[in-house]
């Protein structure tokens, strides 16, 4: 098993596969994994001459607890701009489950336990 395939089994797998971690911090009581979304621009827009043109304001969201600690995904998205018409274009990510502020697969964790 490599290290990219580990990680799929701890965080959701659009993270591991289009996000880059940049840093950790760990406590007693949380973990803070910092990623910033590398700089492959969408395959939506191929046809489309882009320029990353740095990132959108992260967003924190909480995801499953790991070993006792809590978990904070801290998502840093870019923007790109079409060369051509100057238009920003960004992936649609559904990063967030609706109403909260945890992934979507944490969200759906609790709401299956709590019944």
């Amino acid at each position: 098993m490599t290290p990219i395939e580990l990680l799929k089994f701890m965080l959701p797998d659009f993270l591991v596969d289009h996000f880059d971690v940049v840093s950790i911090t760990n406590s007693e009581e949380t973990l803070n994994l910092y990623f910033e979304e590398k700089i492959q621009p969408p395959a939506e827009f191929n046809t489309l001459e882009l320029v990353s043109k740095g990132f959108q304001d992260e967003i924190t969201i909480q995801d499953f607890p790991l070993r006792g600690k809590y978990v904070y995904l801290h998502i840093k998205r870019r923007r790109w701009t079409n060369k051509n018409t100057g238009e920003i274009i960004k992936r649609d990510w559904q990063l967030v489950a609706k109403g909260t502020r945890m992934t979507q697969e944490f969200a759906a964790f609790l709401k299956e336990i709590n019944r």
